[in-house]
């Protein structure tokens, strides 16, 4: 099944990529597997995970985006929007804050991100406001988009301005795909209860926004069942929540009649 536009958002960034080339089968459970060795080889060091995993595929995919019969690609990412917020950021207090943000995040509190922090999309088709995505930026962009600050000791620039990890403000841009026009939405989701608009489950992604239905493709279970988590994974348990992914993926389409 292909789309008009993908959008992505922190670490499904660059399976959204894939997926807009369509590339996202061949790719596959192997990109989470690689990137789980990177982890255990870089001994926690995220940043280096994530940059092995840019470098590896960001040169077919700077190929293949921009071409003139691409898909629209989205990519939301975190700007960091007063002086005082990018020194914590981008300086020796990132991991501290990134603590500290995680903590308030489990209180729900994202009065530190209301005054910080403000949502970006970076657009292959279209320049909002001069966030146009391109060959030049899509390295930078992908990076920034994932770099959450407990665990990533890279500071995140973009046009020469600071940015952090999408989901403090975005962590589904389907909402926000139904703003820019488009009739129907699918949000693929990690977990089985309700999909939040960002981490601190601020605001739930609804089925329905303005006219606009939003499918949202949810897992049966909660996937450390299976052996993954937001801290942890095993290969085994990546290969099963792939293959769960993949079963309800073609349900999905079976129900909308795009499988028979």
């Amino acid at each position: 099944m292909k789309a008009d536009a993908y959008g992505g958002a922190s670490s499904s960034t660059l399976s959204t990529a894939c997926a807009a080339i369509g590339k996202a089968c061949e790719v596959g459970v192997e990109y989470w597997c690689e990137a789980l060795q990177s982890l255990k080889q870089s001994d926690g060091n995220m940043s280096e995970v994530v940059l092995q995993s840019i470098a590896k595929y960001g040169s077919v995919l700077r190929t293949h985006l921009f071409l003139p019969q691409a898909p629209r690609l989205i990519i939301a990412a975190s700007a960091v929007i007063t002086p005082e917020a990018a020194d914590e950021t981008q300086g020796k207090k990132s991991r501290r804050l990134g603590r500290q943000l995680l903590l308030s995040a489990m209180r729900r509190d994202r009065s530190w991100v209301d005054t910080h922090l403000e949502t970006h999309l970076f657009d292959s088709t279209v320049s909002h406001d001069g966030l146009e995505l391109n060959v030049g930026n899509f390295n930078e962009v992908a990076y920034a988009s994932t770099r959450m600050l407990h665990a990533w000791d890279i500071p995140a620039w973009v046009n020469e301005k600071p940015y952090v990890d999408a989901s403090y403000t975005c962590s589904c841009p389907a909402v926000e795909l139904a703003q820019l026009g488009y009739g129907q939405v699918i949000a693929v989701s990690t977990e089985p209860g309700d999909l939040y608009r960002d981490l601190f489950c601020s605001t739930i992604v609804p089925d329905n926004y303005q006219n606009v239905p939003i499918h949202i493709i949810r897992p049966n279970m909660n996937l450390t069942e299976l052996g993954v988590d937001f801290t942890s994974a095993t290969e085994e348990g990546l290969y099963a929540a792939y293959q769960h992914g993949e079963s309800k993926g073609k349900e999905f389409m079976a129900k909308v009649g795009l499988l028979d």
